[in-house]
Parts: C-alpha cells; structure tokens; sequence
C-alpha cells in the first residue's frame, strides 16, 4: 500500500488507497507522528503494510515541506521502501491535464505551472494574459491528494524516482532578508 503525505498547507493531509484524513495541526512537527500512526490504525494497516511513501515537495509552507520530506524520509529509510515526490502542480494536473494551475502564493503572486509551462511565480497581470493559452484555469480550489497514490504508482512503474528535495520557486523570507541586510 502506498501512503501519501501532504504538509505542504494548513493541517495534515494522509491518502492510504480510498481513505483520506484531514488533521487540523497548529504544529504540525507535533502532530505528525501520531497522526500517521494513527490513521494506519484507522485503516487497519501496519508499518510492514506500506509499499511505498508518496509526499508533497510544493509548492507550499516552506516549513511544512521540509518536515513532510523529512518525515517520509526517515520513515522510508527505516521500512526500506521508496519515497517519491509529488508536487501539487501534478496533482492539479493529474485532474485537469489541460489547464493552466494558478496556486496563490500569499506574499502577492502566484505559483504556476501548466503542460507545457514550467513551474515559476507569475504576478496577477502576467496571469490574466498568460492563462488564455489554456482552456481553463485550476488551483484556486484544493487538489485531489487521492490522485497521488497513482501518480507514484506510474513513478514507480517507470523507473522514474527523482530525489525527494523542496520544491522552491522563490527564496525565502529569511533568504530574502539576509540579501537586503548585505546591501
């Protein structure tokens, strides 16, 4: 079974086959642990169970992603199973192939992607002309988790598990502010 982990947002999110959990965490550091442990139980399912680990490298909280890999990653180490990232971008995607994703990145701007776009940041105004190359636009409503489970599965199928590292499209704040503070 594979199960998939989402921190990148509000809350915890976890998708093992057709079960979903949502986990209203005000730290989610705290809350990880024993939110998965406990949604395996739920589902009936135990360590030895998982076959694969699926996590969301971004866009997102900055903080979120880096302890959703880190997480997935020690507990992949520790079952000796792959982990494979997946990115909102594909998850959106996965859903609506032909759209073109607009998530807000709320500091002012939008990260965006579509088929033939590679993920960036955009500002409104190159939104409002750069998404008339696609029939609809997509990221203003939450993605699909479940539809990760298939997207690592077509991973794992082809041989294509790129290493699991943040997916950044932007620096910082603290990156941001230690270039002002060198000026």
């Amino acid at each position: 079974m594979i199960l998939i982990i989402n921190t990148s947002g509000a809350g915890l999110e976890f998708v093992l086959g057709d079960r979903y959990a949502h986990v209203d965490a005000e730290k989610q550091s705290v809350a990880l642990p024993a939110a998965v442990e406990q949604f395996l139980g739920e589902c009936g399912v135990t360590w030895r169970d998982l076959t694969a680990i699926g996590v969301v490298v971004g866009p997102g909280s900055f903080t979120g992603i880096r302890l959703g890999i880190a997480y997935a990653k020690g507990l992949a180490m520790g079952l000796n199973i792959p982990v494979v990232p997946i990115n909102a971008f594909e998850l959106y995607l996965a859903a609506t192939p032909d759209a073109f994703v607009a998530i807000d990145s709320g500091r002012g701007d939008f990260f965006v992607a579509a088929d033939t776009l590679a993920p960036c940041t955009m500002s409104i105004d190159e939104i409002e002309t750069r998404q008339m190359d696609w029939p609809r636009t997509v990221g203003h409503k939450p993605f699909n988790l479940g539809l990760g489970t298939a997207i690592v599965q077509q991973k794992l199928a082809a041989g294509d598990i790129a290493p699991v590292v943040p997916m950044y499209l932007r620096p910082s704040y603290a990156e941001e502010n230690a270039k002002c503070s060198t000026k």
